[in-house]
């Protein structure tokens, strides 16, 4: 849109200067034509044809050179004293110019800006006026001489208000779109919001779905595998009563878990510890109850991490551990925390009975489908490898976004 207007500007600027030029030569012919017709009118000849031929050359040089204000602030003052001297001049000359003196006002309003522009219509005024008073002028030359400037300042004063006129017009139409685009965009401000709100009840969904199953499900199902081990030493009081100490303190993690879960805690452990150690104490937690002999290594220069990183880490561990003892029948399991410069590695390897990939473990796969969950809110990947008969391993990476404020 500013392209265009510029592009119009320039050529009306192009176009106005032939037709102010083209003016000044058919007035300057009029009053030519004038004083050879009325002898009276030429009291001096030789002066006369003089100044014609200099106002000739110089409308030329008006037209070749046509002042751009401001960017040309010394020939447009130059050019138009030229054609106010060629008036006060030619005027003395001959009262048939004062029907050429008029041409200053136009000339005043192309070459200036509006506000100087009344000084230049001012001078050119004074100036004539002041050499037909010296010279003697007839009563119709000096009306004719005032006539045509105040013609000249009508049509002006007239285009200018068209002109203002279309400027306030496009000002209201543009507007009128203004309103129209804020309209459009509250309404779709609107649909965002509640597309946000929808997306954020989602996210919270299943982020309480993973939560859930991360622990209130592997605790029950933990305390479903010890009270089955305790039926069956029920003649054995001493191991009966471990069983059952498990399950007490199962249900007091699940209880604490549950709540800290609603309340968007991280994980007790990870509280309590960093994240090497909340991952070891859990894992040697899980083998003593598992009976699945287990070891753990950390590698690398040991960061805290950011919260959600740590947790999702943590869960993938957990995870994977309650699909071993679920599904795996392993005897071994090892896992290995890497810390490298630009991500930390997560490594869990069983010797269990392994699966095919393409068709999970027996629960439809949804605690594989919650670790990659995980990873992907965080920004990691995770990665499964498995043969039936061979064994499981599980690689979960995530960036080593390092935590503000926590010490290592």
């Amino acid at each position: 849109m500013m392209l265009q207007v510029t592009e119009e500007t320039d050529v009306g600027a192009r176009l106005a200067k032939w037709i102010y030029v083209l003016l000044a030569y058919a007035a300057m012919a009029f009053s030519v034509i004038w004083a050879l017709t009325d002898p009276t009118m030429l009291p001096r000849p030789a002066v006369t044809f003089a100044l014609v031929g200099v106002g000739a050359v110089w409308l030329l040089a008006l037209l070749r050179w046509w002042p751009t204000w401001p960017d040309r602030r010394v020939w447009a003052v130059v050019g138009w004293l030229g054609i106010l001297a060629l008036d006060c001049g030619l005027i003395w000359s001959s009262q048939a110019f004062n029907a050429f003196v008029w041409i200053g006002y136009p000339f005043a309003f192309a070459i200036f800006p509006a506000r100087w522009a009344v000084f230049a219509v001012t001078a050119n005024s004074i100036g004539t006026l002041a050499v037909q008073g010296l010279s003697a002028s007839s009563p119709y030359t000096v009306v004719l001489a005032v006539v045509l400037p105040v013609v000249i300042a009508g049509w002006y004063a007239g285009l200018e208000s068209e002109r203002r006129s279309k400027a306030i017009a496009a000002l209201t139409d543009t507007n009128k779109r203004l309103a129209t685009a804020m309209e459009e965009n509250a309404g779709l401000h609107a649909q965002l919001l509640v597309q946000a709100r929808e997306a954020g009840v989602l996210d919270e969904r299943q982020r309480m779905a993973r939560e859930i199953h991360d622990t209130l499900a592997q605790e029950l199902a933990a305390m479903i595998r010890q009270l089955q081990a305790a039926d069956r030493v029920r003649s054995s009081p001493e191991q009966w009563q471990h069983h059952m100490d498990q399950v007490r303190m199962l249900a007091r993690r699940s209880l604490s878990e549950a709540r800290r879960s609603v309340q968007a805690l991280r994980p007790a452990p990870l509280e309590e510890s960093r994240l090497p150690d909340a991952i070891g104490d859990m894992a040697r937690g899980w083998s003593s109850m598992s009976g699945v002999a287990l070891t753990f290594s950390t590698t690398g220069v040991v960061v805290p991490l950011i919260t959600g990183i740590e947790v999702a880490l943590f869960r993938v561990a957990q995870e994977a551990l309650a699909n071993v003892a679920k599904h795996a029948s392993a005897t071994r399991v090892g896992i290995t925390l890497s810390y490298l410069e630009d991500v930390v590695l997560l490594d869990i390897r069983d010797d269990g009975v392994g699966f095919a990939v393409a068709r999970p473990y027996g629960d439809g796969g949804y605690g594989l489908g919650t670790m990659r969950q995980r990873m992907q809110g965080v920004g990691g990947t995770l990665e499964i490898e498995s043969t039936p008969g061979e064994g499981t391993a599980i690689g979960a990476s995530v960036p080593a976004i390092h935590a503000e404020g926590r010490g290592g």
